[in-house]
């Protein structure tokens, strides 16, 4: 099986510089001949953690999302459109889909035939497509956000819904390349019954009545979005709008009946924003803000927050709470829009860039403030030092920080020892160096996806010596190694098995406030 590893262009500009064939209703491709036969693509892009997660043959340009909600039925009524580019000659190939009603499949105009496989919808079209083709792929369907699947992104709330995709779920509320090394420009568009509202992340383009008694929201991102990190929700929300640092718009969509009460948590945004940008750079997207879903419902999803790209999803009483229990989280969810959002993981594997970038923050902020954390620690040093003892009984209990599972993905160890391996690297080579690498790899890898090894390849060359054995031995290494600065640190003893309590577990499938 092939598998980009690394994707250093938005799939815009991959597509904008392609010499490509359209396929349409007016042009259609001949069958390859020779070399250029088609063949079924691959069903998945082989993730080292989720590898059947993905698909191979193609790369999604852009989707369009138009979903109609009824709330009478609870359920929704959907076309997904997306254009897409074959990077192999093609007779099928496949979307992932679990827990979708598809009525019916188009490629190029024409009806394709289709069918559900496990969490595969493959796709035959009416003609071979070949390689280097641009199309567009149009599936109807229809989704009730209340069923009962193995995994979903849907959260059902009393008055709608908001959606979780994050790690691997995108494909319960939409066909798609479900995997964060496709990223995609996105538009939507979300017809709700009047007295509520759509919404979605990006901006929002166009409000027009449908029919007298129900209302159509479009939104439209101007930055490409991981299927992971989509947000649509629907419910009796109020938007709030403010204006953040150097004019950002800020939103925040929150329900009606609880908007005064989270008013002193939304105000925290400015701030945040403004002490990040000094640190990492302009905001990188064209507005933020957050969705305390309308529901508290612990059966509905069991995390406090969640960075969907411009819009990030959090409990509501979370946000009732007082800033020195939310400030640093909201810190975290916040970093992810630089590291997670802007520059995706290549792999699963690649999580510890996302989560150990976001606690690395969102303890700084804390420790600024002097705010002690849940260990009751109020320095960055005092936490480290007592995270490098734990050290050998995570790698024993979770492997590396860049080799996770499927199991532990969302464990301490992608987290905190996270934290870990940037602490170190930047004793070793100094809070300048540290925060130049850091821009650099934003950087380099805006709008695109990045591996550990892209990362290890950035810290080399900025700091002009090879930084990959050091790194690589943090990252990947079965002990831990010695702390630079700190020869007195100790590891502790491993025992044969002894699992991150859950208190100590970061993630967005775990409570991770008390982390920070």
């Amino acid at each position: 099986m092939r598998y980009r590893s690394r994707v250093t262009a938005p799939a815009a500009v991959l597509i904008g510089t392609a010499t490509a064939l359209t396929v349409g209703t007016t042009a259609h491709a001949r069958p390859g001949t020779g070399d250029d036969q088609g063949t079924p693509g691959s069903e998945t892009l082989g993730d080292p953690v989720f590898p059947a997660l993905g698909n191979d043959g193609y790369r999604v340009h852009s989707y369009h999302l138009d979903l109609a909600y009824d709330a009478t039925t609870k359920l929704v009524d959907a076309t997904a459109t997306l254009k897409i580019r074959t990077t192999q000659a093609l007779t099928r190939f496949s979307l992932d889909a679990l827990g979708l009603d598809i009525r019916s499949v188009r490629v190029g105009g024409r009806t394709a035939a289709f069918e559900q496989a496990d969490e595969k919808l493959r796709v035959t079209p009416e003609r071979e497509l070949p390689a280097g083709a641009r199309t567009t792929v149009c599936v109807e369907y229809s989704a009730d956000p209340r069923r009962t699947l193995a995994h979903t992104a849907w959260v059902p709330t009393p008055d709608g819904f908001a959606v979780c995709p994050q790690p691997n779920s995108a494909h319960t509320v939409f066909p798609c390349n479900d995997h964060p090394s496709d990223k995609a420009d996105f538009s939507f568009r979300i017809t709700v019954p009047n007295g509520l509202r759509g919404v979605a992340g990006g901006l929002l383009t166009c409000t027009e009545p449908v029919d007298g008694d129900r209302t159509a929201y479009s939104y439209r991102s101007r930055s490409p979005i991981a299927t992971e990190l989509v947000q649509i929700t629907v419910g009796d929300y109020l938007v709030k709008d403010r204006q953040g640092p150097h004019g950002l718009p800020l939103r925040d969509v929150v329900p009606t009946a609880r908007a005064t009460a989270l008013e002193p948590a939304l105000a925290l945004t400015p701030g945040l924003v403004e002490w990040l940008e000094a640190r990492l750079g302009a905001f990188p997207f064209e507005t933020y803000g957050l969705l305390p879903c309308n529901s508290d419902d612990p059966k509905a999803f069991d995390f406090t927050g969640l960075e969907t790209q411009t819009l990030t999803l959090y409990k509501p009483n979370f946000l009732l709470q007082e800033e020195k229990k939310i400030g640093s989280h909201m810190m975290h969810e916040l970093v992810h829009s630089y590291f997670g959002n802007m520059v995706s993981p290549a792999t699963w594997a690649d999580l510890w860039l996302n989560e150990g970038h976001a606690d690395f923050y969102g303890l700084l902020y804390r420790y600024e403030r002097g705010w002690a954390d849940s260990l009751g620690l109020t320095t960055m040093e005092a936490r480290m030092k007592d995270t490098y003892a734990r050290g050998d009984q995570w790698r024993h209990d979770s492997g590396p920080v860049a080799a996770p599972n499927a199991v532990n993905l969302f464990d301490s160890q992608r987290y905190l020892g996270g934290v870990l391996v940037l602490y170190a690297f930047r004793q070793l080579v100094g809070e300048d160096a540290f925060h130049a690498v850091e821009r650099a790899f934003l950087d380099r890898f805006r709008n695109a996806s990045a591996t550990t090894e892209d990362y290890i390849a950035v810290a080399s060359e900025v700091t002009g010596q090879d930084q990959s054995g050091f790194l690589r031995d943090w990252l990947y290494g079965t002990t831990t190694p010695r702390m630079p600065g700190h020869p007195d640190w100790t590891v502790n003893k491993v025992a044969s098995s002894l699992v991150a309590p859950h208190r100590l577990r970061g993630g967005h499938h775990h409570d991770n406030s008390a982390t920070l």
